[in-house]
């Protein structure tokens, strides 16, 4: 039976397939401690229902088994077309189209076929009640870095994790163990010192989740160290030695977006709602909306432009939304003191 759900995965597209025992996560109690010390943020869903994220047996009645998947995303180096200037970050799984939307529908292909070995599943691909990094781990794939992020032996760090609970009784994998030895690269990578002790992540300093998650002002204590990042930050998984081993995706999908990179970044700040709806309509960058979009950009401006952004960011500065308003006026006076220097 395994050997034919490991089968479907490769013929669904995914690049790796294992089994874990459903049981309580092997960090529930770290995750309890995180979330005491409140450095999951604003992510509020985290404190909800704890007992069913640490448990898939709470999540899925009857769950015996984790069907742990891994779906390769990188998408080369650069995601600008040829003479383009550059000059701003958009972390890799988002240059293109929703992962969450390309790899549900695979998801539930699987749950059809699941359904006739008469498994009952629930699916999820990191929106749902489950430490995933936990089983992935149990189940051999890969290993969970000193960097929280999990690491694959063949994909580096650039893969996607989605898992499917079911109440089949399959046979599990074998843990691969931890091959990061004495390797610190990903700590000393971070710009923001959020990864405080190996496999301790502080989220409140974290660039992805400070342009993404955070929706208010953003600190000013780490507007510097976001540089030119304007959604999500790479520098753990870039830092990270296994990526020797990465290669492109197969899946043209998470290959970069030319109407997104065709941009410089003062660009961005012409964006209506509208403009923005349409440009990332398919895109991860759509959830948080234009206002923290913005404010990403506004920051990254702040932190890189020239004389030649001063008009734009001084429109922004009058915009409606304050915390777009606010960041352009941050942006405009970073600019003039660097001028003036």
């Amino acid at each position: 039976m395994v050997g034919q759900i490991k089968t479907w995965a490769m013929e669904l597209g995914f690049d790796d397939c294992r089994i874990a025992i459903a049981k309580q996560a092997s960090h529930a109690d770290l995750f309890h401690e995180w979330i005491a010390e409140g450095k999951h943020g604003e992510m509020s869903w985290m404190e909800r229902t704890p007992e069913r994220r640490c448990d898939p047996r709470e999540v899925l009645p009857g769950c015996k088994s984790i069907i742990c998947l891994a779906l390769n995303y990188y998408p080369g180096r650069s995601p600008f077309p040829k003479d383009h200037d550059g000059g701003y970050r958009i972390a890799r799984y988002a240059w293109n189209e929703d992962y969450h939307d390309l790899i549900e529908k695979r998801l539930r292909e699987f749950d059809e076929k699941l359904q006739t070995l008469d498994g009952t599943q629930r699916f999820y691909v990191d929106t749902g009640p489950v430490l995933e990094r936990d089983f992935a781990s149990d189940a051999g794939l890969g290993w969970n870095g000193k960097s929280t992020v999990q690491i694959h032996r063949k994909l580096g760090a650039w893969f996607f994790l989605a898992e499917l609970l079911t109440t089949l009784d399959l046979t599990p994998d074998a843990p691969f163990g931890d091959h990061c030895g004495k390797c610190t690269a990903c700590i000393t990578a971070c710009p923001t010192q959020a990864i405080t002790a190996p496999r301790r992540l502080d989220a409140r300093r974290c660039i992805s989740y400070l342009t993404i998650e955070h929706k208010g002002s953003i600190p000013a204590e780490f507007r510097a160290a976001i540089g030119d990042r304007i959604y999500g930050c790479d520098d753990c998984l870039d830092a990270c030695p296994w990526n020797r081993f990465a290669e492109e995706s197969r899946d043209i999908t998470f290959h970069a977006k030319a109407t997104v990179f065709e941009k410089r970044l003062r660009d961005f700040l012409d964006l209506d709602d509208e403009g923005f709806r349409a440009l990332f309509a398919k895109s991860p960058i759509k959830r948080i909306k234009r206002p923290r979009f913005l404010r990403n950009v506004c920051v990254a401006l702040g932190n890189t432009g020239t004389q030649a952004d001063l008009p734009s960011l001084e429109r922004a500065a009058t915009d409606a939304d304050p915390l777009i308003a606010e960041h352009a006026a941050w942006a405009v006076a970073q600019i003039h003191e660097r001028l003036e220097n």
